[in-house]
């Protein structure tokens, strides 16, 4: 499928490697120009090259910190005048609900709920005036369905939906459309994370810990940056217009909920 979006231009956050990475990569082969940024520059400069000789679309990289004011001025300088946002930050660390103070929801907030509006309010405006655009915020299934040892993460991205649920009311009429991807478990570097908090609290293998999480997941696998890649990249196209303020999960089947 043709997604008509060559020539286009995107900034897509935390996009060295894992979710955001298979974002750039989609959007890279449909001929869409990047601006990639993450915290580290040797894997941001490694994945932008190979993206400028894989598809020949030019890319400029970022390393900045999105959670920080300072970050987030950087990237908006280097971003104006994009068509696409994708909004993407790592996920808050696992615990329990005694181990978080003020400061843990903070930080959490900063990164996964203030960035992606600073973003938001800062790019989406100049869309509005050229009456096209496309916002897609990377969350997470929890969203839907509350994961204990991530209330950091449930509490800081819902915040997000519910801004997002207000607002892409407010900008559909001007072109612009702003949705939502919840991934469950993918093949990336907080997979292993995770992973390795359970391997740690269990005592078992690495392998062993992959192999029980796979077991809750009706797909029976982890998903993989490029499939989810290809599902931001459609609601980034031309042909996904009509879909507006919606929290779309692709997690397998994870989540177990009828709507």
């Amino acid at each position: 499928m043709d997604l008509g979006i060559k020539g286009k231009r995107a900034l897509v956050c935390a996009s060295s490697k894992g979710l955001g990475l298979g974002c750039a990569e989609a959007l890279a082969a449909a001929g869409v120009d990047l601006v990639m940024n993450a915290r580290g520059a040797e894997a941001l400069q490694a994945s932008a090259e190979r993206l400028r000789v894989q598809y020949g679309v030019d890319i400029v990289t970022v390393v900045a910190d999105v959670a920080t004011q300072e970050g987030q001025a950087e990237v908006i300088k280097a971003a104006q005048g994009v068509d696409i946002l994708v909004n993407n930050a790592g996920g808050p660390p696992p615990g329990m609900w005694t181990d978080w103070d003020r400061e843990d929801f903070i930080q959490a907030l900063d990164a996964n709920m203030l960035a992606p509006i600073a973003l938001i309010k800062a790019l989406v405006p100049d869309m509005m005036e050229r009456g096209w655009g496309r916002v897609v915020n990377i969350t997470s299934q929890s969203v839907r369905a509350p994961i204990a040892v991530l209330g950091l993460s449930n509490s800081a991205r819902t915040g997000l939906t519910g801004y997002v649920a207000g607002t892409s009311r407010q900008v559909a009429g001007k072109g612009v459309t702003i949705n939502n991807l919840l991934p469950g478990i993918h093949a990336t570097d907080r997979a292993d994370s995770l992973d390795g908090g359970v391997v740690k609290a269990k005592g078992i293998t690495m392998d062993e810990a992959r192999a029980e999480r796979a077991a809750t997941i009706p797909a029976g696998r982890y998903g993989t940056r490029e499939e989810f890649g290809a599902a931001c990249a459609f609601l980034c196209s031309q042909h996904a217009g009509f879909i507006v303020g919606q929290s779309i999960l692709l997690d397998g089947g994870a989540t177990n909920i009828t709507m």
